[in-house]
């Protein structure tokens, strides 16, 4: 016990940064639960407090915790074929990031990220504008859009925004949405585990404590977003995501 405790007071934290740890935890169980679109917010609530690259590492284990939870809960509306149509580059975007990510400007990767988000959901609203029902089903839209997730995931684990605009782009209702996401990303931050703990050394034993602290506050986040997911209709739903999407594309640009 006293070690445990002596590798949280190592962190130096003050109560307002335990604060922001806590409000970042219970955000990404909301997310988690189906409230899409605000990965930029928590992830620079966690850089905030633990800095750009170690709040990579702090982050993905309570990720992975949340998709658990997330899949047992919503794993009986997931559309596997849009899945197997964005995984496989989504893979290859990871390994991408894996090898750059020690070498990309962070401005660089912010700034490209954000403009190609925000072009990608103008032309969404165009098409509900035109009310056009067409689902971009080639093969290149889909490789993209993986490939920018996985890219994007690795980097700074917000790989939300691009697979949110995919799923959006396939018409998918509320429930299926979030369940093809929830396996989605479980697999994937599965995958990044091993690279942040031996390719970056990004998860030590002192974030997994910080992990174990901020867990309650995840599952508090997790119940309080089911709710809020049953208030909103599909219509809604579809919506909202689009405007948050566009929001954290801005705060990407210009915090």
């Amino acid at each position: 016990m006293q070690t445990f405790l002596n590798l949280i007071d190592s962190y130096h934290l003050t109560y307002f940064n335990w604060f922001l740890a806590f409000l970042g935890a219970f955000l990404l169980g909301v997310g988690k639960a189906g409230i899409k679109g605000i990965g930029v917010v928590i992830v620079t609530l966690m850089a905030l407090v633990f800095g750009g690259k170690s709040s990579t590492g702090t982050l993905i284990p309570m990720m992975v915790f949340a998709d658990i939870m997330a899949v047992i809960y919503y794993h009986r509306h997931t559309q596997w074929k849009y899945l197997s149509k964005l995984m496989p580059t989504m893979v290859i975007g990871v390994l991408v990031g894996v090898w750059l990510g020690n070498d990309i400007s962070d401005e660089v990767f912010k700034s490209i990220m954000a403009i190609l988000i925000l072009g990608i959901v103008v032309l969404m609203i165009l098409m509900d504008r035109r009310k056009s029902t067409e689902i971009p089903n080639n093969r290149l839209f889909s490789n993209s859009m993986g490939l920018l997730s996985g890219f994007t995931s690795m980097i700074g684990n917000l790989a939300g925004s691009f697979s949110n605009i995919y799923f959006l782009a396939m018409r998918l209702p509320k429930n299926e949405f979030i369940g093809t996401a929830a396996w989605l990303f479980f697999i994937i931050n599965v995958f990044k585990l091993p690279f942040h703990m031996f390719a970056w050394k990004t998860i030590s034993t002192q974030s997994i404590s910080i992990n174990i602290i901020l867990a309650p506050a995840i599952i508090i986040g997790f119940y309080t977003g089911i709710k809020l997911v049953k208030l909103i209709d599909n219509q809604l739903y579809r919506k909202f995501i689009i405007i948050v999407t566009a929001a954290g594309a801005l705060l990407i640009l210009f915090k």
